[in-house]
């Protein structure tokens, strides 16, 4: 299926490893020219290289999200080399582990506050048709991943509806993916699939479905469909994409 990306214009904040790597890459073989925000330099450069290979543009800007100044910088550069924004992706995956005044606060200035600034700084620049899409979590529908984790990637999803309702007499349509266990290359799940092979089985075994973890590859796909007009109907949809390991249906 033709996505109808080609020539349209995405950020992916959280580009160099993981899903946001993933979906850079699958954007950028759909066509798309593709920014690539991340904070390690030499990690993102790599994976920009890689997105560059089939022929796309390709903008790398180290940046830390968390910061007001980088976000706007970020959006300035994209705007500054393409003139529009089409589609704004963040994927960004922080678990803090405790929970006093100072986690909680992290918690949100890491995993909620870049989606939602970034959102704001992009609406400008986005014509009809544009496409918002924000990484959650089966975590934040269910209870399973840690206090400060589960309650930011929940915040995500009511804000994304809210924001969609609030962008759709702009044309802009605003959704969220909930990833379950995925294992990439470097990221938690790998990392304990490595250390822990007989455990990370039976967890398979026990909690999903579908016999397996998922792939980044796999939650790009859903991605890049909802950055797509082929989703032009989609806006305040929350799309899990877990085996089905997920136990809520709503």
């Amino acid at each position: 299926m033709d996505l109808e990306l080609a020539g349209r214009v995405a950020i992916v904040g959280g580009a160099s490893q993981g899903i946001g790597r993933a979906t850079a890459l699958t954007l950028a073989a759909e066509g798309c020219h593709v920014v690539m925000a991340a904070r390690r330099e030499d990690v993102l450069s790599e994976a920009a290289s890689e997105a560059a290979k089939g022929g796309a543009q390709v903008l790398a800007v180290p940046v830390d999200l968390t910061s007001a100044q980088d976000a706007e910088r970020l959006v300035a550069a994209t705007v500054e080399r393409f003139g529009r924004i089409d589609a704004l992706v963040t994927s960004i995956h922080f678990s803090p582990r405790g929970t006093d005044d100072a986690d909680w606060q992290e918690s949100f200035d890491v995993l909620f506050m870049p989606a939602a600034r970034l959102t704001r700084l992009v609406t400008p620049h986005m014509a009809s048709g544009g496409a918002i899409v924000h990484l959650s979590s089966i975590w934040g529908k269910e209870s399973g991943g840690r206090p400060g984790y589960n309650a930011m990637k929940a915040a995500l999803i009511s804000y994304a509806k809210a924001m969609a309702r609030e962008l759709a007499g702009s044309g802009i349509r605003v959704n969220t993916v909930a990833p379950g266990s995925v294992s990439a290359p470097g990221g938690t799940w790998w990392k304990r699939q490595q250390e822990e092979p007989e455990a990370m089985e039976r967890f398979v075994a026990e909690n999903i479905p579908l016999g397996r973890f998922g792939t980044a590859e796999e939650i790009a796909n859903v991605v890049a469909f909802l950055c797509s007009p082929k989703a032009s109907w989609v806006t305040g949809a929350t799309v899990v994409v877990d085996g089905g390991q997920s136990h809520a249906n709503a």
